[in-house]
């Protein structure tokens, strides 16, 4: 198995999702290779990689290389896309390379295609039934209208943010809105989201893993005091939760879609039982799940890559 991600030197193995289920597959008997995108490259139309091994373990000294292969991609048999955003042309050029595997023999997990054309922020709006009111544009006065047609108080949003980055609350007659808008469209040059606030927001984001299709845990992340964010990154604070009625409801909505385009390894996030994003690049939670629940997600997900195979 191969692991396209981050440096692996920067990872928290405490709270990191890739180094769990690296560390289920190698309990397994896998080869565990990694590699970052700029390991990734073309050669006579083929995608190769300069990929290394590596053996992990729950320790400070928690990985050790081994061998260095140059190879190409079909030489694995799972290759997991686990690099976090930012989603820039690196990334799309990635996932290019990551789609020329014979996939009779090789799967990536999750499919290249359906990454690019994924957009962590708009493909939530294929339900749009289950979402908050939404406007995505450029234009400064479309986003000054909507914040009074959603009531007086919106949340705008970078398409192309994670991890709470960029995000804004502007309320109508606030001195500060206008700055606001113009900042975060590049004075009407850049597309941005912008969705009415969801008043109960301070009750927590609810983060949902899926697999091929089903819910398989979940977390609640609740914001730190004087903040709307509840991202990790931000500050938020994970604490236990269940699935509601509502939420099965739009796991069931999004299963088909995610199926059809290949994303069998994602989290959705619902807040006040409203699906705000869908998660398919590298989703996260894993561990505050099983720290929670006291079980090893990890271990469905592997599952489910060695039926792949």
């Amino acid at each position: 198995m191969l692991f396209v991600m981050d440096p692996i030197e920067s990872i928290n193995i405490l709270k990191d999702t890739t180094f769990v289920v690296m560390l289920e597959a190698q309990a397994r008997g896998h080869e565990v290779y990694y590699c970052e995108i700029k390991n990734l490259f073309i050669k006579n139309a083929r995608g190769h990689a300069n990929a290394t091994l590596v053996k992990l373990k729950k320790s400070d000294d928690y990985y050790t290389h081994g061998k260095t292969l140059t190879t190409h991609l079909d030489h694995f048999d799972i290759i997991w896309m686990r690099k976090d955003p930012p989603f820039n042309m690196d990334y799309i050029y990635s996932t290019y390379i990551l789609e020329l595997v014979d996939e009779t023999q090789t799967h990536v997990i999750n499919h290249p295609k359906g990454i690019r054309d994924s957009n962590e922020k708009l493909y939530s709006l294929h339900f749009s039934d289950f979402t908050p009111a939404t406007l995505v544009t450029k234009s400064m006065e479309q986003l000054k209208i909507f914040v009074k047609e959603a009531g007086g108080q919106i949340v705008i949003k970078p398409l192309d943010g994670f991890g709470g980055e960029g995000i804004f609350v502007v309320k109508e007659g606030d001195f500060n809105s206008n700055v606001i808008i113009e900042s975060i469209t590049n004075f009407g040059s850049t597309y941005v989201m912008a969705q009415k606030f969801i008043e109960n927001v301070a009750d927590g984001d609810k983060r949902v893993i899926m697999i091929n299709g089903e819910p398989i845990g979940s977390v609640l992340r609740v914001a730190a005091k004087g903040e709307f964010r509840s991202n990790f990154h931000s500050g938020g604070k994970p604490v236990k939760t269940e699935l509601t009625e509502k939420d099965i409801e739009i796991c069931n909505a999004v299963k088909p879609k995610l199926l059809e385009d290949k994303l069998y390894f994602v989290g959705i996030d619902i807040v006040g039982g409203l699906l705000t994003e869908v998660n398919t690049t590298s989703p996260t939670c894993v561990q505050e799940i099983n720290f929670f629940n006291n079980t090893k997600l990890e271990e469905k997900i592997v599952n489910f890559a060695e039926s792949l195979i």
